[in-house]
């Protein structure tokens, strides 16, 4: 069984070297997610991709299925420690929040992911998955609008209102095929969005 990419061209025809990892598969499953949805995750075309056999896939995965699951834990950790932790040690809430909308606005990445795990609610796989990260969302959001001054009420709102904002902005741009806004128009749609949710004081 090869356990190594050696010798072998990857879809970019560049010859990989050393041995691929259970991250590498995971990350590549990611890619492929944001390509063409959680159903195109497979191991052939996996393979072809990172220009191994498969395998090096069956080194570290029993199934597609823990292969999925993996890529969705990473996907879960990764947003997590990029958004939520560069944002820690901004002590205003006003100004983390604007530092979030700031963040959040331009990944577009990761929208194009958690669009197409949206999509796929009835994965056994993701629904766990969008049900912690939507709630850590949520938790996230309406702690900050306590800390800048909304009651517990008025939080809880304005944490809905903002992330159901932000899940219909994805319909309307990544499901719906919506033409994209032009880079000033969107900008300044971010700052409308701030301007109108964050609390002035």
């Amino acid at each position: 069984m090869s356990l190594t990419a050696q010798n072998k061209p990857n879809r970019n025809g560049q010859e990989r070297t050393g041995r691929l990892s259970a991250d590498d598969w995971a990350q590549a499953a990611l890619d492929m997610i944001a390509e063409q949805g959680v159903a195109a995750v497979a191991v052939e075309p996996l393979a072809r991709r990172l220009g191994v056999t498969k395998g090096s896939f069956y080194w570290h995965f029993p199934s597609r299925d823990a292969l999925l699951v993996a890529a969705l834990e990473r996907w879960e950790k990764v947003e997590q420690e990029t958004v939520f932790g560069q944002l820690e040690p901004i002590p205003d809430p006003r100004e983390r929040l604007r530092a979030l909308f700031t963040l959040v606005a331009h990944e577009f990445k990761s929208h194009v992911i958690y669009s197409e795990l949206l999509k796929a609610l009835d994965h056994p796989a993701v629904q766990p998955v969008i049900g912690r990260v939507s709630e850590r969302r949520l938790d996230y959001l309406t702690a900050s609008f306590r800390q800048a001054g909304l009651s517990r009420t008025d939080a809880q709102h304005r944490a809905r209102l903002l992330y159901a904002a932000y899940v219909g902005f994805l319909q309307l741009n990544l499901q719906l095929h919506q033409a994209r806004m032009q880079h000033d128009e969107f900008e300044a749609y971010v700052e409308h969005m701030m301007a109108t949710l964050i609390p002035s004081s």
